[in-house]
């Protein structure tokens, strides 16, 4: 009698996940999905800036790549510090904070008259407010929301920022051009904002919240209680993690990631290309244009990374950007060419499916603490690219060219293929904590 009651209980709660309509989840994702592309619109801009501010301020490149690069450490660095935040306050007070210093700092530097105000609004304000908002943000909404399909729920979610930039990048490129830097930051700043009464209006922090279980679950999961010391927990989390071989590879070769994408291409493309004579929108264009077959790549990343070893991903996608971007010298050059849009295609399949992977061997390797371990590793993703950021600069001042940069992004991918290799496939273990796998 009492295993027929059981049965006829477990049947009642599966219910709502049997139920036509669609789940929850996904429109929390697609929520998520608009919040990322109003936020991608500061992660457009950089590159637009640096000759524009070295015309009018006579700042070098070089002191401008140092503001772009404390801005992309920053984003680094608060990463694995807001997953907490998000345990803590929830997902949809922290997105809504995060939203508007980014407003508030973009909307600061039509007044700038010095560096050290470009470093304080965008390099220190952005910078804390899109770290907030960087992957980590992606990363607690899959693993609350879904049990299944996180593979590609990652990709979809990690392209979004592909598609900003696909949106904002040929219209702000068109205001720098056309008027001046000026309407192209406060433009970003009224996109972020605009973002805020979505995220506060229609993001919840956790399928329990509306009664549901998270997609694909066969339980129903409670909310978990606001985890206090936020700050605490994220050192705790990294003082563990430091102890094992696989987060050092993973950060490592997502360092190398962030060094050969937002460090080199986001930053340098746009003046390296204007060197050889190209216009400024044109290349701005193309560089849009990688977002396209980003957001086709990513996704098609996520949906590889269901069915295949991520270890292996990861070299093929390393080595194949190693190779394009040991070309990329000899594409440059006053017109569009076929072969430029080859690399450009290329090289946009390529640019963030790195994310998925990723993030897959950190939920296998790290169990509940993963969407902190990966904050970890998307800071150290950021540290590279803020690194690159600055020497890109530093090095076209010093040789008056980007090639030596070019040859070096593409030695360091060969480097990230063995990398990954390397780290050692974890066996199932139940969850719990640190160094748990996901079953």
């Amino acid at each position: 009698m009492t295993q027929t009651t059981e049965a006829a209980a477990a049947r009642q709660d599966a219910k709502p996940t049997r139920s036509p309509r669609i789940h929850r989840a996904w429109f929390v994702a697609a929520v998520t999905f608009v919040t990322i592309i109003g936020a991608a619109a500061f992660r457009s801009l950089p590159g637009l800036l640096i000759d524009p501010l070295h015309a009018e301020f006579g700042w070098s490149r070089g002191t401008i790549g140092a503001a772009v690069s404390v801005n992309l450490a920053l984003y680094g660095l608060t990463a694995p510090f807001a997953a907490a935040l998000m345990d803590r306050f929830g997902i949809r007070r922290v997105v809504a904070v995060a939203l508007t210093v980014i407003a508030i700092g973009s909307g600061l530097t039509v007044w700038m008259t010095a560096a050290w105000q470009l470093m304080l609004c965008w390099g220190l304000l952005v910078g804390l407010g899109s770290g907030s908002m960087a992957l980590a943000f992606a990363a607690t909404v899959t693993n609350r929301w879904f049990t299944t399909r996180r593979g590609l729920v990652s990709g979809i979610l990690t392209a979004a920022s592909a598609s900003g930039q696909l949106i904002f990048l040929p219209l702000l490129s068109w205001m720098v051009e056309t008027h001046d830097w000026r309407p192209a930051a406060v433009t970003v700043a009224l996109a972020a904002l605009a973002v805020v009464p979505f995220v506060w209006l229609l993001l919840r922090d956790h399928p329990a919240d509306v009664g549901q279980k998270p997609y694909g679950a066969t339980e129903f999961v409670p909310k978990p209680a606001p985890v206090t010391g936020a700050a605490r927990r994220t050192l705790g989390v990294l003082s563990s993690a430091v102890r094992t071989g696989p987060f050092w590879l993973l950060a490592g070769t997502f360092a190398i990631c962030g060094a050969s994408t937002n460090g080199l291409i986001q930053t340098h493309f746009v003046p390296a290309a204007h060197d050889h004579g190209l216009p400024v929108t044109t290349a701005a264009s193309l560089l849009a244009v990688i977002g396209v077959f980003d957001v086709v790549g990513t996704i098609a990343s996520g949906w590889f990374t269901d069915r295949f070893e991520p270890r292996r991903l990861l070299a093929v996608y390393y080595a194949l950007r190693g190779v394009s971007l040991l070309f990329l010298p000899m594409l440059l050059g006053p017109a569009v060419h076929p072969s430029m849009v080859f690399f450009i295609i290329f090289y946009g399949l390529d640019w963030v499916a790195t994310v998925p992977p990723t993030l897959a061997l950190c939920r296998e390797q790290y169990g509940e603490d993963s969407a902190i371990v990966f904050g970890w590793v998307l800071a150290s993703h950021q540290v590279g690219a803020a690194l690159v950021a600055f020497l890109g600069g530093v090095a076209r001042d010093v040789f008056g060219t980007y090639d030596m940069v070019w040859y070096a992004s593409g030695a360091l991918c060969a480097a990230a293929a063995l990398m990954a290799l390397v780290i050692r496939r974890r066996p199932a273990a139940p969850a719990g904590g640190l160094g748990a796998a996901v079953a």
